[in-house]
């Protein structure tokens, strides 16, 4: 993982909750989902400046800006392990209503340890990316979509299970793109 993964991955660590609930116009398309599970250690802490240092995936240094929000922070030392798990998912569901616009909306929320516990919490975050269809090729399994950057960009469809409802899309229907990471990190002795 590279360093500025890690480094936005532990970033976020010292702090998040999402609930996404599909509607009953939406028609699951398909999802994806991984799992990833770090184990490092605390190699500095600078309370005066809101600073955490880790030690990286590659064994350098890796200086993590906190918020003045960190309470915790004062019970770390150094040595202290630092867990990490990262659970992302992304699901691709059709609006069934037609004539929605591309739009892109970004949610977070945070669930903090006890300020007289050890650092640690959860991060949830969803970002959901509304594109419209704006062309269907039956012939070609293809869908092209307009993004809310007001590019277009051709999706082949590849699984034969949409592909077999493909004759149910309209132009002008919406695909919501919604990926949830939730970010858990605890710190131990």
């Amino acid at each position: 993982m590279p360093m500025k993964s890690l480094q936005a991955l532990a970033l976020a660590s010292l702090v998040t909750s999402v609930s996404f609930s599909a509607r009953a116009d939406e028609v699951p398309l398909s999802s994806d989902a991984s799992n990833d599970h770090y184990e490092t250690q605390v190699l500095a802490v600078d309370p005066a400046n809101y600073r955490v240092t880790i030690e990286g995936l590659d064994k350098r240094p890796v200086s993590i800006p906190l918020t003045d929000q960190a309470k915790a922070m004062r019970n770390l030392k150094v040595g202290d392990k630092v867990d990490i798990r990262v659970t992302r998912s992304v699901d691709y569901v059709l609006n069934t209503s037609v004539d929605g616009a591309p739009s892109v909306s970004n949610d977070s929320w945070i669930n903090r340890a006890p300020p007289d516990s050890l650092p640690g919490g959860e991060v949830f975050s969803a970002l959901k990316v509304t594109s419209k269809i704006t062309d269907i090729d039956m012939k070609k399994n293809e869908v092209t979509l307009l993004r809310p950057d007001g590019k277009e960009v051709v999706v082949t469809v590849n699984n034969p299970k949409i592909q077999a409802h493909m004759m149910n899309l309209q132009v002008g229907q919406t695909v919501d793109a919604i990926q949830i990471e939730v970010l858990k990190v605890e710190t131990s002795r």
